[in-house]
């Protein structure tokens, strides 16, 4: 079996002379970024825990994550299949409970891609090739929670 590596790095920096003397005391703000990567991305939690609304948290980041290998593995799919995909974007969301205790855990991911195809391509194909697209992706496979998916395909 193959395998493949992946290296991330977070960066957070206190307030001079702060840290972590107070649950309300420190900033949530960090960065991340991976090796030979130019653009770092400007994190924090979710604002429901005193996160910056302006950063992505790691709730987006995993919503994200599933929303773009899902879209790779579909347009992949369709170069083999002869689905010509013009246009791809999609509107995923995630619903994630909170317990008594402060944890949680995602239940369900949604994905609405809205692709617009050539005239000439299957479109029934280019249906199915969403639910083999789900099958393949490599994020999806790794959670344990439920990824729904409503396509709109439109013939251009």
């Amino acid at each position: 079996m193959k395998q493949h590596h992946y290296t991330t790095n977070l960066k957070w920096t206190c307030a001079p002379g702060e840290g972590t003397t107070s649950y309300t005391s420190y900033s949530r703000d960090h960065t991340i970024t991976a090796n030979n990567k130019k653009i770092a991305i400007p994190s924090s939690s979710d604002p429901s825990f005193r996160g910056n609304s302006e950063h992505y948290n790691p709730e987006e980041l995993l919503v994200a994550s599933l929303s773009s290998c899902h879209m790779l593995w579909y347009l992949h799919l369709c170069s083999t299949h002869k689905i010509i995909v013009l246009g791809y974007q999609d509107e995923a969301s995630g619903i994630m409970e909170e317990t008594k205790d402060g944890s949680g855990r995602f239940t369900e991911v949604i994905l609405q891609p809205k692709v617009t195809i050539s005239a000439e391509s299957d479109l029934e194909k280019a249906h199915q090739l969403h639910h083999e697209a789900n099958k393949l992706c490599f994020i999806a496979n790794s959670c344990n929670f439920k990824i729904s998916h409503k396509p709109v395909i439109n013939l251009e």
